[in-house]
């Protein structure tokens, strides 16, 4: 089974260049300059695709030769029939694939799975390996989320969700807590990949004392163990991938041992914190704030209008009440920049795949 990890680091740069992209070669141009390609063109289903997504799908596509079906809709076992003829697929990190869909996608022909998004924990990964599904995921610059953390931080630090509620009914007046300035604060990140490296190149400009930790070692950060880390931070920001190792990374035993008054910062996935034992911290006043942009159960929430519905997740609710606590629905990688590396990445990894397969045969 393929599964890449992003290779290369932001440590040491103020901008992450984009990524390289496999392009392919065998392609000449007519004489309107558009793209005609020497070679069949590979089908590939893209599930789950917004609007947004499927211009630039259909933009890119004669680049690599490529010949997308585009559907709006989640793929599921009842629309499996999008994908026939086309061993690449393309989902969407909002799907849950589960083992019978992916049973039904490999009885339909489908053998390459591209998800448009650095985590696995959305796919029955077991089950795609014994099926013989390859999957893989997308790189992109890591600037985007990188940025996003970084407002997240200054905003709880600043008190800004308090500060932005009262202007908007006219209170003018100063908050009731001052806010901290990063300079005075040290930082604790947790997964040093292509993100959490980024993270740190930035906290380096605000002059932040840094403290790292990950189990294998990949920049020049201050790695200490994850204990101290926590004793020692006012800030913890979560950048690891959600494996069962890592599943309630910051439970209800490592919160009590975090500094009386930090703030903890996620932009990774939400099921790295034990929400409950979150919840009962802040309001406790054990915590001193928090912002989030992954939640736990976060799917069928984030990314659809509830304005006029209700939503089940209480541990949702209670902590959008809290007026120390940002949320913001999974938007950290949304930006122009990062959507065209995430389609880019999609066509190249199909087109890799299917003259891989071709090679082989």
């Amino acid at each position: 089974m393929t599964q890449s990890t992003p290779a290369g680091s932001a440590a040491n740069r103020t901008r992450s260049p984009a990524p390289t992209f496999f392009s392919v070669a065998s392609t000449r141009h007519d004489a309107t300059g558009e793209a005609d390609c020497v070679v069949p063109k590979i089908g590939i289903t893209i599930y789950g695709c917004e609007k947004d997504e499927a211009a630039l799908f259909r933009q890119m596509a004669p680049r690599f030769c490529a010949m997308p079906t585009i559907t709006g809709n989640a793929v599921s076992e009842a629309n499996i029939e999008q994908a026939p003829g086309n061993r690449c697929i393309s989902i969407s990190h909002k799907s849950q694939i589960s083992g019978p869909i992916l049973l039904a996608l490999g009885q339909a022909g489908v053998s390459y799975v591209s998800t448009r998004s650095v985590g696995y924990n959305h796919i029955d990964m077991r089950c795609a390996e014994s099926l013989g599904i390859s999957v893989e995921n997308v790189v992109y610059s890591p600037d985007s989320v990188a940025d996003y953390t970084v407002m997240l931080m200054l905003m709880v630090a600043r008190n800004a969700k308090s500060t932005i509620s009262r202007s908007q009914v006219h209170d003018y007046r100063l908050n009731d807590r001052r806010g901290k300035e990063l300079r005075d604060l040290t930082i604790g990140v947790i997964g040093t990949g292509r993100i959490g490296a980024a993270v740190m190149a930035r906290l380096r400009g605000f002059g932040c004392h840094v403290l790292a930790y990950d189990p294998r070692r990949k920049t020049s950060a201050e790695y200490v163990q994850l204990d101290l880390l926590l004793q020692e931070s006012d800030v913890v920001t979560l950048h690891a991938p959600l494996t069962a190792d890592t599943h309630h990374l910051l439970n209800r035993p490592r919160i009590e041992r975090m500094r009386h008054g930090a703030l903890i910062v996620n932009t990774a996935r939400g099921s790295l914190l034990d929400t409950q034992a979150l919840l009962e911290a802040l309001e406790s006043g054990r915590l001193g704030g928090a912002a989030l942009d992954v939640v736990e159960s976060e799917e069928g929430v984030f990314y659809s209008d509830h304005r006029r519905g209700s939503i089940e997740n209480q541990l949702l609710l209670q902590l959008q009440r809290l007026p120390n606590v940002l949320i913001t629905p999974h938007t950290a990688y949304y930006t122009e920049h990062a959507l065209s590396d995430i389609v880019e990445s999609t066509l190249s990894n199909c087109l890799r795949f299917e003259r891989g397969a071709a090679w082989a045969g």
